[in-house]
């Protein structure tokens, strides 16, 4: 049996959306989203859950929906310039304290990126176990543009060139014939424990896995997208 434990970050400050973790999109609040795919993959492997926010706010949102809520994020990880894995060190070492026991895993869900299911988190967990090399594995999606492509950059000389090119043929002239390229859609994360034990700082590491999300998967940031969500929800055009 793997001990797995599942993260859920949701800061109480949100510059672009005020309260945007907890703003209701189709009826319910947007991180009540997350926490329904958590329990369901919690059930299914007897995961623990936790929920690491310095709001009062979403910790109410948390109770009613049965999270842990008793840990307090640390202030310094929950700034706008504090990077995720802070916080999520810091949540994985209150828990293994608390219950006396090693997580193999930690899943990170975000709550801003909810459009997965637990056949994706199946999936994705199932291919890092079955790979003794890697440390982790992310979601990401197709990309629309290809830097191989039609993605340019500013040279040094003020003119511009796409962003990578070959050494032997600087020029692909299709996008079909460019190397296939993914978006990370920052949707979950998949850690082992000895990701952890190398006390590594990004996602991005030199053995990380990808698990590519064949449907719709994409990020609520601007106001927009909680409409357009709301609107993709309404037509039955995504389920949740």
């Amino acid at each position: 049996m793997m001990n797995i434990l599942i993260t859920i970050c949701a800061r109480g400050g949100s510059k672009g959306v005020p309260g945007k973790n907890i703003k209701e999109i189709a009826g319910k609040p947007l991180i009540e989203y997350t926490f329904d795919t958590a329990l369901l993959f919690a059930n299914k492997y007897n995961c623990d859950i936790i929920l690491s926010t310095d709001s009062e706010d979403i910790k109410i949102v948390g109770r009613k929906n049965n999270i842990f809520c008793e840990y307090e994020r640390p202030p310094e990880s929950a700034t706008d310039t504090a990077g995720k894995m802070i916080a999520i060190k810091h949540a994985k070492a209150f828990m293994e304290s608390k219950f006396v026991k090693k997580y193999d895993y930690v899943l990170d869900l975000d709550v801003t990126s909810p459009l997965r299911t637990v056949d994706d988190l199946d999936l994705a967990l199932k291919m890092l176990d079955n790979d003794s090399e890697a440390i982790n594995i992310f979601s990401v999606s197709r990309a629309a543009k290809n830097p191989y492509f039609n993605m340019v950059e500013k040279n040094e000389n003020g003119y511009y060139s796409l962003v990578k090119q070959f050494s032997d043929n600087p020029f692909v002239l299709s996008r079909q014939v460019a190397p296939e390229v993914f978006e990370m859609n920052a949707s979950f994360y998949f850690y082992k424990k000895s990701f952890f034990d190398e006390n590594l700082e990004s996602a991005l590491s030199e053995k990380s896995m990808v698990y590519v999300m064949n449907h719709t998967c994409f990020d609520i940031d601007e106001p927009i997208d909680f409409d357009f969500m709301e609107f993709l929800i309404g037509a039955g055009k995504i389920q949740l």
